[in-house]
């Protein structure tokens, strides 16, 4: 793979996987799920949820509306289901500040 140095993404995360990735406990993960409908895992037939990289993107929508821009879970679903691209570009924004600092 000469000239790839970016790592290739997995098909699967688990909600260990994700957890630890968000610094949060996976307990949090599984009521964010019942909280936000965007944000549905597939599960195995052992009920293992088995999270893609589009649910991971929804996890990390979340994580900034809830946990870095305080909102609280009402808020954050209204802002997530009314303009879920003003959430990318904002956090794009409050991202790149915090690097300058």
């Amino acid at each position: 793979m000469a000239g790839s140095s970016k790592k290739p993404e997995k098909m699967y995360y688990t909600i260990g996987e994700v957890a630890r990735m968000f610094d949060v406990n996976t307990s949090l993960i599984r009521f964010w799920e019942k909280e936000f409908p965007e944000l549905r895992p597939k599960k195995n037939e052992r009920g293992v949820r088995k999270y893609t990289p589009e649910n991971m993107e929804a996890v990390r929508r979340i994580y900034h509306l809830v946990k870095e821009r305080g909102f609280t879970l009402k808020g954050a679903r209204q802002k997530y289901k009314d303009n879920p691209t003003d959430v990318v570009q904002t956090e794009d924004v409050v991202r790149r500040l915090l690097k300058i600092k």
